[in-house]
């Protein structure tokens, strides 16, 4: 569980660092935000000043009265039925535009050289009053196929959209008249905007570069340390094993020994020859499993038989039932797949109590794989502890090692190309697993 607790706060500290960095990349992107929205403000600013600048001096529009006679041609044309009430009012708003144009020469001079580099391309729209009639506009994107009075709706539109941003500017012009600069964010300023999601999407591609690499690398460490152990520990066995099998065949030669001494040195040899096959089951992790087409029945007999001498005998007991049909073969290392319907079993029996039932049931589901389940009744699993009974180390009991389930998983899934799932337990009712294997 140490080793556990050690990863969690790896990954827990991966965690803790992106948010910092996430916390820290969205102050400094707000931070360059108001910035730059703060420039824009004053470059609108200097801009209303100028054009304010130019109605204090007295620049007027040189060319009024010809304005006003244009004016009176359209309304006798319109009267005259010249022309239609649609182009007549659109002569009507063009001059109505027209006559509110001074000369532009200082304006455009503080606009191009002044405000213009400054801006960052910042949109902007004046209207008159009313805020229905348009005056003049800068960096806005229009349709020249559109007629003059779309053009108008449009342009009228994007100052009310801009006036969800931006508060409008109120000014006065020629004779005291106010007008109003409503305007946008610059390119600049919509592409900082979207920094924020970048970075953050950046931020989770580094935690989930580091997490992936993190977990591989633990993986990879458990991967040999499971090697190891199991290479020692069956490197360990062998030198006691070929001394006990030494002595019992000195027993064996003795010909005056008793029955029972006889008795003994059988059993010793079936002790011996357990402890080889454990032996050799670690001496194959590790190592790629040669597989071979098996009777699935005849295994999960022989590890049944071996459990039914081990379960006790005293109160109710336990009864281990198996309904496995003849015929199933599968693709098994014997020694090693009985290995993982042992650990299975012996965790439920410790989960029985010394009473109730346990079921090994198979079948074929495809042409491909067989499907073998192995249920009790005993108490069962926490939902708590489910997501972790497969991880090395963990255990729910307080003399478990929590080696078991891990390694009969590693077992199915990385030397079977199978699949062990915990397909369903309940506290007090009891524990199914399933375990999908390749058929021959």
């Amino acid at each position: 569980m140490k080793a556990y607790r050690t990863s969690a706060k790896i990954k827990l500290g991966l965690i803790v660092a992106a948010v910092v960095i996430a916390a820290l990349s969205l102050i400094y992107t707000n931070t360059l935000a108001d910035r730059v929205a703060e420039q824009e403000q004053h470059a609108v600013q200097l801009w209303v000043r100028a054009i304010e600048y130019q109605a204090q001096t007295n620049v007027t529009n040189p060319y009024r009265e010809q304005f006003d006679e244009l004016d009176g041609l359209i309304d006798d044309a319109s009267r005259q039925r010249l022309l239609d009430d649609s182009t007549a009012g659109a002569y009507a708003a063009a001059l109505r535009w027209a006559r509110t144009m001074p000369p532009s020469g200082e304006l455009d001079f503080v606009f191009n050289e002044i405000i213009e580099p400054q801006r960052f391309d910042l949109p902007a729209i004046i209207t008159d009053s009313s805020r229905q009639t348009l005056v003049v506009w800068r960096n806005v994107d229009i349709d020249s196929t559109l007629t003059f009075e779309e053009q108008e709706r449009m342009l009228l539109d994007m100052a009310r959209e801009m006036d969800e941003v931006n508060t409008p500017i109120r000014f006065e012009y020629l004779d005291g008249e106010v007008q109003f600069v409503h305007y946008g964010k610059s390119k600049l300023a919509r592409l900082i905007r979207w920094f924020p999601p970048i970075q953050m999407a950046f931020v989770a591609l580094f935690v989930l570069v580091g997490y992936l690499g993190f977990s591989y690398v633990r993986r990879s460490e458990q991967s040999n340390l499971w090697v190891g152990m199991a290479k020692e520990a069956a490197h360990q066995l062998g030198t006691p094993l070929s001394s006990m099998m030494g002595w019992i065949e000195l027993l064996r030669m003795d010909d005056e020994q008793s029955a029972d001494a006889k008795r003994a040195a059988e059993e010793l040899e079936l002790d011996v020859d357990r402890l080889r096959r454990v032996a050799d089951r670690f001496e194959k992790i590790g190592s790629k499993p040669d597989l071979h087409p098996v009777e699935l029945n005849e295994v999960v007999e022989h590890v049944a038989e071996y459990i039914k001498r081990r379960i006790p005998t005293k109160g109710p007991g336990v009864s281990l039932n198996v309904e496995v049909p003849e015929g199933l073969l599968v693709l098994l290392n014997p020694e090693l797949f009985e290995w993982v319907i042992e650990n299975i079993l012996k965790n439920a029996l410790d989960a029985m109590d010394g009473r109730g039932e346990i079921s090994i049931r198979a079948e074929r589901r495809n042409d491909s794989t067989v499907w073998l389940e192995i249920q009790d009744n005993g108490k069962g699993i926490e939902r708590s502890a489910q997501r972790h009974i497969f991880r090395p180390g963990f255990s729910t009991k307080r003399r478990g090692w929590g080696l078991g389930l891990s390694l009969a998983k590693r077992i199915v899934e990385e030397y079977h190309g199978g699949n062990l799932t915990l397909v369903e337990s309940k506290p007090n009712v009891g524990t199914t697993f399933g375990i999908a294997i390749r058929s021959a």
